[in-house]
């Protein structure tokens, strides 16, 4: 979390385990967000997504899981608020920011938390895969 905002350079980050609509509510003093974000791809995340957004608000859904959705319809209506879905890249935008990446307009580095090379990919896998390195991207180094 702490990474998060300071890489991102948020104002404030929630705990989605710790009452989240509660520390929403305190700090929007109860208007809660005109526009959320959901690009997690988890489907209780998504779920949930809905319970934050304003009254007319969007709900924006980035992530994308092989599975249901559902929500609440009588709160859907009552928040009268929008679901978006987002629509693949195109080749285009990649390309647009791989050269945002090259340029320094966008500094990947501190998300990078292990690097290692091809030949180490048996070794070093179950270290990079267990949660409790911290391991937020690994590069593979070919």
């Amino acid at each position: 979390m702490q990474f998060c905002k300071e890489w991102a350079h948020a104002d404030f980050t929630v705990n989605a385990l710790k009452d989240p609509i509660e520390e929403i509510s305190k700090i929007t003093n109860g208007d809660f967000p005109e526009v959320v974000f959901d690009a997690t791809g988890n489907k209780s995340s998504m779920m949930n997504a809905f319970d934050y957004v304003s009254h007319g608000g969007q709900l924006v859904y980035v992530g994308l899981v092989k599975d249901d959705i559902t929500f609440n319809d009588p709160e859907f209506h009552k928040r009268e608020m929008s679901l978006l879905g987002s629509r693949n890249a195109t080749r285009e935008d990649f390309k647009y920011v791989i050269s945002c990446v090259k340029n320094g307009d966008i500094d990947v580095n501190p998300i990078i938390t292990k690097r290692f090379k091809l030949d180490d990919i048996v070794t070093d896998f179950e270290e990079v895969t267990n949660p409790a390195n911290n391991i937020i991207k690994a590069i593979i180094e070919v």
